[in-house]
């Protein structure tokens, strides 16, 4: 009789040796299994790439099974929305979400071919797309705030090799104040560990993080992008966008289209309406006291009475310009502003001593000689804000001046004939006269 279930001792031997990876049974659920694993799997059938290799996917589904996923850049998760759309197309036809282009349809029959296009223009889709989209800036903005508020990063500056612990912004910072490398700032960076590191393995590899080249040797690298300015981060190259904020916040915009997006309101507005401008008083100040006043006329009459200085007046004895009147206006401001009084030169330790001695001796009004005070370096304000420098007008004589060809008639030219009045124009003996002086041989 033979013996039944028992193992005998090298098939039991041999049970024990596993000699390959086992696999649990699938997953009566499919897709669940699937979610769990890093690779994109084929929304028809059970082959799988892995994410990095999306094209080849992409391929697969558009030679194997003629799908085409329409705008794959404006897909904030692709693997996601492949898992969602596996899962759909098991429970509804094809041709319930995706339009049909029938290639060769002059062709015969045998050789027409359809291919299935799934775009946002499925209301179902767009919303999906929208939704990876949200998810995904949510998840950004996440790590973000634990980026910012991590406090044991440690990171070695690239140039100088100084070790900074604590917080990114030390390190970026540090970077940016003394060695002019600028990558932004640190709260619109993530993912910054990895971004160091992909800058810190170009330089490495002795590669110019703005243009790119190859050099020979570390010293030669940072003579290059020291003198040539190149201690910045290439715009262009699209490699570094996963590492800013700003090219999350909009579905399939980088940060140049955000940047360069017109207020499209402001444009819309033909007709701007100003009726809720409310213009500010100009509050400029007297040259010898803190007084201010909100007009000009307020602000020259104090001067007047309380100090005994006519900016008027002087303006007009001495004729001057607007920048003439400038250059007086900052050069009284850096002689109170020295403590010295403009009309004897004498110094003194506070504001008020030197006004009571000018009113007092009436200094106000005693200009210097002009050759003092008009000078190129009085162009520039003593006060950055100084108001009273925008209230400045040209002299009144000045335009009031008469004209001296005043009276004198001015006859335009006849054009009826402009052939016979181009050769007779003064023009040209002045024309002649000056190629015979270039002409002339020097002595």
């Amino acid at each position: 009789m033979a013996s039944v279930g028992l193992v005998g001792e090298g098939e039991e031997a041999s049970r024990d040796c596993i000699l390959e990876p086992l696999s649990l049974p699938d997953s009566p659920a499919g897709a669940t299994a699937v979610e769990s694993s890093p690779s994109v799997p084929c929304l028809f059938c059970d082959e799988c790439f892995l994410e990095v290799e999306r094209d080849k996917l992409l391929k697969h589904m558009i030679i194997e099974h003629k799908l085409v996923i329409a705008d794959v850049k404006l897909i904030a998760d692709f693997r996601r929305y492949v898992l969602y759309w596996k899962k759909r197309l098991t429970e509804q036809p094809i041709t319930d979400f995706c339009s049909v282009i029938r290639t060769n349809s002059e062709a015969p029959v045998e050789k027409q071919e359809n291919y299935f296009l799934l775009c946002d223009v499925l209301p179902e889709d767009r919303v999906l797309r929208e939704q990876l989209q949200h998810q995904r800036l949510k998840e950004i903005l996440e790590k973000q705030q634990q980026e910012r508020e991590d406090s044991e990063f440690y990171g070695i500056c690239m140039f100088c090799n100084e070790e900074f612990t604590g917080n990114r912004s030390v390190l970026l910072n540090h970077m940016k104040r003394d060695h002019a490398f600028n990558v932004g700032l640190p709260d619109n960076i993530v993912f910054c560990t990895e971004f160091l590191d992909s800058l810190q393995k170009k330089m490495d590899n002795l590669q110019c993080l703005y243009c790119e080249k190859i050099f020979r040797d570390k010293n030669t690298l940072k003579d290059h992008m020291r003198k040539k300015q190149h201690r910045r981060i290439n715009s262009k190259n699209r490699e570094y966008d996963r590492f800013y904020i700003i090219n999350y916040l909009e579905l399939g915009k980088s940060w140049e289209e955000v940047q360069s997006e017109d207020d499209r309101e402001l444009i819309d507005h033909k007709e701007d309406d100003w009726s809720d401008w409310e213009e500010h008083p100009v509050c400029a100040m007297c040259l010898f006291c803190d007084e201010q006043a909100d007009t000009t006329e307020k602000l020259l009459d104090h001067m007047k009475d309380a100090h005994g200085f006519d900016l008027n007046k002087t303006k007009t004895d001495l004729g001057l310009k607007f920048y003439q009147q400038v250059k007086l206006v900052n050069f009284l401001r850096r002689e109170i502003h020295q403590g010295r009084c403009h009309g004897c030169q004498m110094k003194f330790h506070c504001k008020a001593a030197l006004v009571n001695h000018m009113e007092e001796t009436e200094h106000t009004a005693l200009l210097p000689d002009k050759s003092l005070w008009n000078q190129p370096q009085y162009y520039f304000p003593t006060y950055e804000n100084d108001t009273l420098l925008c209230t400045l007008s040209d002299s009144e004589n000045e335009s009031a001046a008469e004209d001296p060809y005043e009276g004198i008639p001015v006859i335009g030219e006849d054009l009826s004939n402009l052939e016979a009045l181009k050769q007779s124009s003064i023009l040209n003996q002045l024309l002649r006269e000056e190629v015979l002086r270039n002409e002339r041989p020097l002595e």
